[in-house]
């Protein structure tokens, strides 16, 4: 065999595999938390840092966070290795139960596509990479010491199912320490000096805190008789579909009224009328999300779970950005 075909060989062995870690990984679903860690980080450039005059007519007093491309780069590679390795993780801890779920057996580790090894290693990089990651943040301290317990948080959610039907509200949280991890690595010092400094990225966490819990909930009737039979943990496992389906609605209901009030609560935002539109737009996607799954019928799931929420997500981050900035 030549040397070129051995090349070729290689690169596609390679190429194989960097396809079965991003599949472990659901790395396509990084469109549900990136985009408002990168909200938060638009966000933390436009507004004034505390002490700056915001009287327009004085905004020569103005002082706006400066711009790094360290810490933009810091900001998507955390972001990056947070969640494979929380993903890895789920999936390394959660790789027997997946085993025996019809719906799941057929993922990388129970299928024997990746050995438990390969996946722990991975999980063991990620959880490197990121603590370096942090690392871009300098002088800021502060990502660096919150580093290893944001990891551990986020290993946690893969064994609250074992002992709490709130494990979707852990996940919730998970996903919303990325506006608040990128605001503290980015205005760490404005918050220590400050600490209702974080408000704005505090309030978009608790919108996809309640946005994340809420489909998670749905997401998880797919596996109500097989949760029980385990003796795993969930609330559609504990209220049944409908009412798990009830509970999920309630929090996208709040998710919407906390989206809405940004444009109100934070006027150093300057949201307006664009943003607004927006989130009503987004209201009627989550009421249409709603329509298509019931306790009849769950067959629209990956509608509802990824293409709805992918897009809701990516809305945020565009309108979000140009009304902030479109002073």
């Amino acid at each position: 065999m030549s040397s070129t075909s051995v090349v070729g060989t290689d690169k596609i062995r390679w190429l194989t595999i960097s396809t079965h870690y991003m599949q472990l990984i659901r790395f396509s679903h990084t469109l549900f938390a990136l985009p408002f860690a990168l909200l938060a980080t638009a966000w933390a450039y436009v507004i004034p840092l505390p002490g700056s005059n915001t009287n327009v007519a004085a905004s020569e007093t103005q002082h706006y966070l400066a711009l790094r491309w360290q810490s933009l780069v810091g900001i998507l590679l955390c972001m990056i290795t947070a969640r494979s390795f929380a993903m890895a993780m789920n999936r390394l801890l959660d790789h027997g139960w997946d085993g025996e779920n019809p719906r799941t057996a057929s993922r990388h580790l129970p299928a024997k596509i990746l050995s438990r090894s390969s996946v722990g290693w991975f999980s063991a990089g990620c959880a490197v990479a990121f603590a370096a990651s942090c690392c871009l943040f300098l002088p800021n301290v502060l990502p660096i010491l919150l580093c290893i317990p944001v990891l551990g948080f986020l290993a946690g959610y893969s064994l609250a199912k074992r002992f709490t039907n709130l494990v979707h509200f852990w996940l919730g949280t998970a996903l919303m320490l990325a506006p608040v991890c990128a605001w503290i690595a980015l205005r760490g010092e404005s918050v220590q000096t400050n600490p209702f400094d974080i408000l704005p990225a505090l309030t978009l966490g608790i919108v996809v805190f309640l946005w994340v819990s809420g489909f998670d909930i749905i997401y998880s009737c797919q596996d109500v008789d097989y949760d029980r039979r385990a003796g795993l943990f969930s609330i559609p496992a504990w209220l049944g579909v409908r009412n798990a389906l009830r509970v999920a609605a309630i929090c996208h209901a709040a998710m919407w009224y906390v989206a809405l009030s940004l444009s109100f609560a934070l006027p150093s935002l300057s949201l307006g009328w664009l943003f607004r539109a927006t989130v009503v737009v987004i209201g009627g996607l989550l009421i249409y999300e709603h329509s298509v799954i019931s306790d009849k019928s769950l067959s629209r799931m990956q509608l509802a779970f990824f293409q709805l929420n992918s897009t809701i997500s990516v809305l945020f981050l565009v309108v979000g950005t140009i009304d902030a900035y479109w002073r």
